[in-house]
């Protein structure tokens, strides 16, 4: 029985079983998962009289983007017809300051966590661990009442800082084990230099930690924008962010359904950390093979 061998650099002239059920496995992978996604586009680019005629694969017969211009703007939420532009913006105050916060304060314990370890570090590590594994719908009654009691019930500033509390575990843990790595010996010489805790952090450790803010920022980015229960209970009406008012749009029942309006209105709502994750792919990538699951 003889063996051919391939010449070094060629590849196989036939795939194996193996990469064949790889393939496999990736096509169907991608079909479940953009199936749903072209259904909710062609259908928003479809007239309802189009729809109504149950060819929910097919192609629009003509392109119409008043669907998208009607969610956007006209779509309604009970007796208001104001789209899901209102929640956007409601969204973008709530995500962007809450991102900021959690990540910034989540890299400061991080650090002290990891290298400058303060007594009792670890003690607090533990409990900072338990504390994002315990489900945080029972807290909401307590942080209801503690909000009322400071005056920021019902506004921006409580559900960003509800959100910021809620995120501190998660953003802790990364930038932690990224820390670790990180040899103990440079945080010793720039001490002996005179560098203290906040130089050796701001100037030092946080800007060699950019690809784990990366990370961090879009762990909480898409966790905050994709949240619905956080900003229903403490947002408040005037400040609903955009998945809620999504919910209002869809359950809305005066008249006739718009299907093309609220595929429109849900792909609105998902852009935005969609195109998170298509741009700051390769950062994420690369944040996540620097230390984001070691440690």
């Amino acid at each position: 029985m003889t063996t051919r061998l391939h010449p070094r650099g060629s590849k196989p002239s036939r795939l194996s079983v193996g990469q064949i059920g790889l393939y496999v496995f990736l096509i169907l992978s991608a079909l479940f998962f953009l199936l749903p996604l072209y259904t909710m586009l062609v259908t928003s680019l479809k007239s309802m009289e189009e729809i109504r005629q149950g060819h929910i694969f097919a192609l629009p017969a003509a392109i119409d983007f008043d669907a998208w211009k009607t969610a956007w703007s006209g779509a309604c939420m009970g007796t208001q017809c104001l789209g899901v532009r209102i929640g956007f913006w409601n969204s973008v105050k709530i995500t962007v300051p809450a991102v900021v916060i959690s990540v910034f304060i989540g890299a400061i314990n991080g650090y002290a966590l990891s290298l400058w370890r303060p007594k009792g570090s670890n003690l607090l590590f533990g409990l900072l661990m338990a504390g994002g594994l315990i489900p945080y719908q029972i807290f909401l009654y307590p942080l209801v009442r503690l909000l009322a009691n400071l005056s920021l019930y019902n506004s921006v500033a409580g559900v960003v800082l509800v959100h910021v509390i809620f995120g501190l575990p998660l953003v802790t843990l990364l930038f932690r084990n990224y820390f670790v790595a990180i040899p103990e010996e440079l945080c010793k010489a720039a001490r002996v230099d005179g560098a203290g805790f906040w130089r050796i952090f701001l100037e030092i450790m946080l800007p060699m930690s950019i690809p784990m803010v990366v990370v961090a920022s879009i762990f909480q980015f898409t966790g905050i924008w994709n949240d619905f229960l956080i900003g229903l209970v403490f947002a408040g009406r005037d400040n609903l962010p955009m998945t809620v008012q999504l919910n209002n749009i869809v359950n809305t029942t005066m008249g006739e359904r718009a299907y093309n309006v609220n595929m429109a209105a849900t792909i609105l709502t998902a852009v935005v950390p969609l195109a998170i994750y298509f741009f700051s792919g390769r950062w994420f990538l690369r944040g996540v093979a620097a230390g984001a699951v070691k440690g």
